[in-house]
Parts: C-alpha cells; structure tokens; sequence
C-alpha cells in the first residue's frame, strides 16, 4: 500500500530511483501476486491486485507495452463483426467498458472517433436490404452500449445519404457507395494507456520492473513459489528469485513460454496460443480528404481507415505467424493487400510513396480448430496449470480490466482471508481526476504557464492532469519547451519526462511508446534519434558512449524494418527485421518452425 505521506503522482512516479528500490523490493519481499508481462492485461492484473490492498510485483523482459498493446488498431471498442457473429455477450462486455474507460477511467485518453460504414452501390431493392442489415446492426450495437446510459461516452449512430457520405469523406468513390452510416467508437493510445495503468499500480504500491526477464519457476513440491528473474540493464550480474505466493503469467503470445517452463514435471496447461499478424500503416492527413473514419469488409477480415491526429492509420491484416515474437516483420504482400483493400473505395489511390509508417502485432488468440486466425475466440481464459501459478491468455484489448479482475478474483480466493471484490471499474487512472475541468480552464492554464493553448491541448489529450507536471519542467528548464528535432508535434519536455517518471530506459521505449515518432514520421524518428538521445542521456546520466550505442541501435532497428518491408514474404521479412539485435539483447524470442506442444 502507498504510504499516506506521499501524493499519488509521486508514487506512481517510474523513475530511475524507483526501478532501483523495486529492484531491492523483488529481492527482499514476500509478495501476494506477482504479475508476468507489462503488456494491457498484465499492468491491468498489477493494478487490480494493488487496488484490492494485496502486496504486488510486476516484471517485464523489455519495456510496458512493448508488444501487442502497443501495435492495435488504436481502438477501444465493441467489434461490430462480433455481433454479427452473434457473439452478443462478447460485445456487450467490450462496449460496457469502453463507456468507462471514455467517462469515468481514462477520458485523457478514449476519446470518440466517427466511422462510416458505406453501403455498397447496387439496385434499389439490394440498397433497401443492405441500409436495412448494416442499420439493424449498428442500432444493435448502439443499444447494447445502453442508449439511455449516461456512461456510454459516445454519441448514436445516423444514416448518411450518398452525398452526406461524402460530405463526410469527400475521398470515397462515389461510383461505389449508395449511402452510409455513422456510428462512433473509442480511439486511444494504447501504449500510452497501458503506461498509465502500470503508473497507477506503482501509486499504489506495486513493484513495476521493466528490463527483468523471468527466466524459470521457483518450485516447492508441486507448488509454485516463485520466479528467478534476470536483470537485462545488468548483464553481469546474476539472476535472482523473487518469492510470491502467487504468480499471475499475463504473457500473451509468450504464454507457451511459460507452458515450457513446467513440462519438466509434465504439467499440461491446457490451453494454446496462436499468434495471428496484424498489419497497419500510417499515411499523411493530406493524402486521403475525410473527417470519419472508414470501416470496410474484407475477404478475410474488416479494414479500417482510421484519423489519427495529423494522420490515418490503415489495419489490419490476420495471417498465422509462427516467426519473431518480439519484432513481428511486415511483408511488401502484407503492404500491397493493405493498399489494395483501401484503394477499392478512394478516388485517388494510394501508392508506397504514400506511407510515413508501417507497424505489425500479434494477436493472442485462443487456439481452436479453425485453420484460419480470424474465426479463432477472442474471448479469454484463465486456468492454474500448478498450484500458485494463474495464466490468462486470449481476449482483446479493449476488455483488459475485465480479464484482470477475472485473473485476480482466481487468485483472492486462493490467497484466502476476506472477499476482496475488484475496484476497478471505479478508479481513475493518474492523469484522469479533474480532466474536464483541466480541458474547460486549458486558455487560463497556457496564459498562466506562457505557452499556447494548442501545447496545453496537446499534453492534456496525452498526460490528462499530469500536465501540470510537465509545465512544471518547461518552467524550470525553458529549453524543454523546445520541439524536438524532426518531429514537432512532441515537446523536449516528454523525452524527458518519459525517462524521469515513466519508466522508459531506452531510446526506442520513448520513440516508439512513449510517442508514436517512430510511425508517424517519413524518417521513422531517424532524424529525432540525436535530440531524443541527449535529453534522455541529462536524466538517466548516459555518456557519450551509451548515447552513440543508443543512436546506433535505433538507426540499425529502422534500416531492419524498411528492408523487411520490401521482402515479399514473412520469412525473407523476419529475416531482415532480425538484422538489428533487441536492444535488450535478447535472443529467446525466435521462434524457429514451431513444434506442436500438447498443453
């Protein structure tokens, strides 16, 4: 528990002082729970158990948020295809959510976003069919959301005419589209989101150790007890245990990994995860004209065209991956069926020479029967494969509190004493409290701080309340307040605020988490890598040396990414994107041809 002396900002403060005391923590402690993976359902799990006033640790091989949750479609949402799938309850859970996290949890940070739905051209009495399915289905959507409930968050759908359509989205074909409808769903930063929880964790007394990689289990009879942890920032020095009397593995597409940890005392899990591709790409606001977003249907998935600040971002693919985990590798086919898709329905098509930047994922998807990923549940398990140890794989990001509290309910009732009922549903995230007063008053706020409304916007749509944090900083060294090179949007002050509270060690962690430099630029942040590197070098004390070899790493990562992106295949991509080393050095994470494990 947080001690009552020190404010809830300082103590989800994930500093460099901090990481060293957890550290120091993980090897001294006894804990509750002890979470595996910093990714949404992960930090999810650590704030659930901390909220419930249980002793919690979290680790994390690389950085919070460095995989999936960093690499979605950007959306906190419902899944119109879910419905379609009838897959009813899986929808009203996802859009019950998303009415808390847009109104109560995180409003800095789900915020609505318009989508069109166009209804294809075609003749009077297949037009009358097809307005009629698609408005029956979103109306469904809208009243699953609660149309009466002051917690949705987001405005009702409408139908548009053609020419209303293209009012919207003056981009769309209009030999192609008869109509559409609007609807709204969430949008978010979603590794931005996954920082804030770990932080409100940390404000409430979790351990949050990111770089430490948990290397095996530690076992007493048949009971685990513990983990042994590698610390990645001091490869010298050796592992450790860390003892919890329960151990919560929220790993993802890693979740195998910890399935191989047992097979020695021949434990069967019983579950499997499989690892399906997602592809986006990120193009310039001026290369498509629209104020919605576009949700189209594909042969094998849907696509979206989404806004995105001063860009669009265009997903997503769904194709088996049995490669990298760590650096899933998009293919110059994976590019070509995204364009492909999209530019069905654009007046002016898109080219190569359209795009700023390309990121891929993968999805955690319970493996079933089907040959193909995209009819695999998203829907989530949690099962005890040993005594002490809890694994929660499947399910989506937008559902991420409800898996935690599933995962942690398991482990209260093991843990005994008295019912501890999740408390999530009604705590803010840091950041959250006062933000519609923050946003109302955000002229007064950048008068008072002598800086414009629009830099007072921006870190209030990014940092909600913490703003006053940052201000705080440009007040007392002026120069943060400068742009950084080669990505104006970011302010000087948020590379440094990233390594001073928010747990970000590398060069990559701040341009490819912290901010989004990494796509939303031609350069892909090589131009950004200097700047960022020497404001982050003053607070974490890097010389001269772990500057360079923070710049290098960085430059050879984005040159490995374009040339996987010219392949024409995902091995001869993998291949390429494996030509830049993790800057955490690991090697664990190739996946060579898979071997089916009975779990």
């Amino acid at each position: 528990m947080r001690d009552p002396s020190v404010s809830r900002y300082s103590a989800g403060r994930l500093s460099p002082i901090r990481r060293a005391a957890d550290l120091r923590r993980l090897r001294d402690e006894q804990f509750d729970v002890l979470v595996i993976g910093g990714g949404a359902t992960g930090a999810g799990a650590a704030l659930d158990a901390a909220s419930r006033g249980l002793k919690v640790a979290l680790v994390e091989a690389r950085d919070l948020a460095a995989g999936t949750s960093s690499r979605s479609s950007k959306l906190i949402h419902g899944g119109l295809r879910y419905l379609e799938q009838l897959e009813l309850h899986l929808v009203h859970e996802a859009l019950t959510e998303r009415g808390l996290l847009a109104t109560r949890l995180a409003p800095h940070l789900v915020r609505p976003v318009p989508i069109l739905v166009p209804l294809p051209s075609a003749g009077l009495p297949r037009r009358a069919w097809q307005r009629g399915y698609y408005g029956l289905g979103v109306a469904a959507y809208d009243a699953f959301a609660g149309i009466f409930g002051t917690g949705r968050g987001m405005p009702l759908h409408r139908h548009l005419t053609r020419d209303g359509a293209r009012h919207l989205f003056p981009s769309l074909r209009a030999d192609r589209i008869a109509g559409a409808i609007r609807y709204y769903d969430g949008q978010v930063d979603d590794a931005r989101l996954v920082v804030n929880l770990a932080r409100t964790a940390a404000s409430l007394g979790a351990a949050v150790v990111t770089s430490a990689r948990v290397t095996g289990f530690v076992r007493e009879a048949r009971q685990v007890v513990g983990v042994k942890v590698r610390d990645l920032e001091a490869p010298g020095s050796e592992e450790f245990e860390v003892r919890a009397r329960t151990v919560v593995a929220a790993t993802g597409v890693w979740s195998d990994d910890m399935s191989q940890m047992l097979n020695d005392v021949g434990v069967r899990p019983g579950l499997r995860v499989r690892a399906s591709k997602g592809v986006h790409l990120v193009v310039p606001r001026s290369a498509i004209t629209g104020e919605s977003g576009l949700i189209l249907r594909t042969a094998t998935s849907v696509l979206f065209v989404l806004p995105w600040g001063g860009h669009w971002i265009i997903g997503t693919t769904d194709t088996d991956w049995q490669l990298d985990r760590a650096h899933p590798a998009a293919s110059a086919r994976d590019i070509r069926y995204l364009l492909d898709q999209v530019n069905a329905v654009l007046d002016r098509p898109l080219t190569t020479d359209d795009i700023e930047g390309v990121y891929a994922g993968l999805r955690p998807l319970l493996s079933g029967e089907a040959d193909s990923t995209s009819k695999l549940s998203r829907e989530h398990a949690v099962v005890e494969p040993m005594l002490g140890l809890l694994l929660v794989a499947g399910g989506k990001y937008t559902t991420y509190r409800v898996m935690a509290a599933d995962v942690i309910d398991r482990a209260v009732r093991r843990l005994g004493g008295p019912a501890r009922p999740s408390r999530t549903a009604e705590l803010p995230l840091l950041g959250a409290d006062g933000y519609a007063a923050a946003w109302r008053d955000r002229h007064d706020t950048a008068r008072r701080h002598g800086v414009t409304a629009g830099v007072v916007e921006h870190l209030l749509e990014r940092y909600g309340t913490l703003t006053v944090h940052l201000l705080a900083m440009i007040s007392a060294q002026p120069e943060l307040a400068a742009p950084l090179a080669g990505a104006p949007e970011y302010l000087a002050a948020e590379v440094a605020y990233a390594a001073l509270a928010e747990g970000a060690l590398h060069l990559d962690d701040v341009l490819t988490r912290r901010t989004r430099i990494s796509i939303e630029t031609s350069h892909r942040g090589a131009e950004s890598a200097a700047h960022a590197a020497e404001i982050m070098g003053q607070a974490l004390g890097w010389d001269a040396t772990v500057r360079q070899k923070e710049i290098e790493h960085y430059l050879a990562r984005v040159t490995a990414e374009r040339q996987s992106q010219t392949k024409p295949d995902d091995e001869t991509a993998d291949a390429a994107r494996m030509g830049a080393p993790d800057v955490r050095g690991l090697a664990a994470d190739r996946r060579e041809p898979l071997l089916e494990i009975d779990l």
